[in-house]
């Protein structure tokens, strides 16, 4: 009889697909195979987002992530005050749910937590961490990697994206248990626009936040619906040629759906070069984002 404890850590070959007999499949990045911190979200439906991960610490949900390897979650740096206690971390995948994770749902030890060495602290340029989970996992229809964009990828101004978290549902209020994951559609802000946001009703004496160079903007001026607490690190994904892209981590926001205050995203291709000389084999998705 296998107890809960060694149920969790099995290897993963058990997840292999149904009909394959062990074969390997080729798997292309952003392809969900189920369908053809949100504020004013609405519930993920059963493998829709299937890169989506929760890091937890200590058996807690603290941040989002996304697969992009069978053995890479990429996540905000600020989610990891301390890279080497990597035995308190263990990360979720194929999850919709974070009570009753479910039959399609594996728990991976951390290997190593590589932060992007560039990185200083709340708000500032290069909040981007990669995750090296234990052991690699196999891709079922419920975990499958994002797409790394490589830089020739743009994506342009109100371009529909959709963010993904298991975060509080607003700045007051935590998400009742099962807690379901989490999807808001946002249009991306471009900078300008957004630096003159974050300048309108700043409080005396205090120096506006600026959005950097590696920063990217998405949500609503009105505010209403953001992403909050709990879903820093998640992903910001676009849909360029039919597949689904990372265009940004999510990094830092004034509140949760204030106006004036969108949510603010590392754009994953200012780290390209980071990124490539991590996980050297990892393939980037070229292509010029276009669609909806």
């Amino acid at each position: 009889m296998i107890n809960s404890s060694q149920l969790k850590y099995l290897q993963f070959e058990e997840a292999q697909p149904q009909g394959t007999q062990g074969a390997k499949v080729p798997v292309a990045c952003g392809h969900r195979r189920m369908l053809n911190r949100m504020v004013g979200g609405q519930d993920a439906m059963e493998g829709e987002w299937p890169w989506q991960v929760s890091i937890q610490r200590n058996g807690s949900h603290f941040c989002g992530g996304s697969l992009i390897t069978k053995q890479w979650v990429l996540t905000a740096a600020h989610c990891f005050s301390n890279t080497s206690e990597t035995s308190l971390y263990r990360v979720l995948l194929g999850a919709r749910q974070l009570q009753q994770p479910g039959p399609h749902a594996i728990y991976a030890r951390v290997k190593r937590v590589e932060s992007n060495p560039l990185y200083q602290g709340m708000a500032s340029s290069a909040d981007v961490a990669l995750v090296e989970l234990e052991a690699p996992v196999i891709f079922t229809n419920y975990i499958l990697p994002v797409c790394v964009p490589d830089p020739s990828v743009t994506f342009e101004t109100n371009m529909n994206c959709w963010v993904t978290g298991w975060g509080s549902p607003s700045e007051q209020d935590r998400l009742p248990n099962p807690r379901i994951l989490q999807k808001l559609a946002v249009p991306i802000i471009d900078t300008p626009k957004c630096n003159l946001l974050y300048s309108t009703d700043t409080e005396s004496g205090f120096q506006p936040k600026a959005i950097k160079d590696d920063m990217l903007c998405a949500g609503f001026a009105e505010g209403k619906k953001d992403a909050c607490k709990g879903d820093s690190g998640g992903p910001l994904v676009c849909l360029v040629n039919q597949a689904w892209v990372q265009a940004g981590v999510i990094s830092w926001g004034e509140g949760c759906a204030r106006r004036n205050r969108p949510g603010v995203y590392i754009r994953v291709t200012s780290h390209h070069n980071w990124i490539h000389r991590i996980i050297p084999d990892l393939r980037f998705q070229s292509g010029r984002a276009g669609g909806h």
